[in-house]
């Protein structure tokens, strides 16, 4: 096991739209481990179908990448977090329980505040990363180096011209 073993978590749009956010950190919190990035952002098209690309054959497909980028819910918008330390990833989905709410022990996250709608949409709150290989992909993915408080994983500098807002 990594000493700086890390994992993604998203708190899905159903939980923002459920104002769970302190309730999902709070259960978050008993995995003993530190956040090393967080964000809140809207997830586009593009990112959702890469996020989710080893499902694109799923027949729940289109409705999965519906439901991230929030057209279900008036919160069109994730929180994004990178988790940081031992056995990160077991813990955060031992917290998380199973992905069927239906499924998932009553005392985890997806077992307390999932649901599955009429339509048969899972609506399980979080995501979290399967194994370290999915981690660093879905990290790299969701994140860009300079938004983590500290190295995960290698990297390089380059020189690029970037038009960006600032504050008036």
């Amino acid at each position: 096991m990594k000493e700086k073993e890390a994992t993604l978590v998203l708190i899905k749009p159903d939980g923002l739209a459920k104002s769970l956010t302190g309730n999902v950190l709070t259960r978050l919190s008993e995995a003993k481990l530190e956040i090393a990035a967080s964000k809140c952002l809207r997830v586009s098209r593009q990112l959702a179908e890469e996020h989710y690309k080893a499902l694109r054959d799923k027949p729940f497909y289109n409705e999965l990448i519906d439901y991230i980028m929030g057209k279900y819910h008036d919160r069109k918008k994730v929180m994004a977090l990178v988790y940081v330390g031992p056995g990160a990833i077991l813990r955060v989905r031992e917290l998380s329980g199973a992905t069927n709410p239906e499924e998932a022990d009553p005392t985890t996250i997806r077992g307390q505040y999932g649901r599955i709608t009429t339509k048969g949409v899972y609506e399980n709150v979080v995501h979290a990363s399967a194994n370290a290989q999915d981690a660093e992909r879905e990290i790299k993915l969701w994140f860009e180096p300079g938004e983590i408080i500290f190295p995960l994983y290698p990297t390089q500098p380059i020189e690029t011209t970037v038009k960006k807002r600032i504050w008036s």
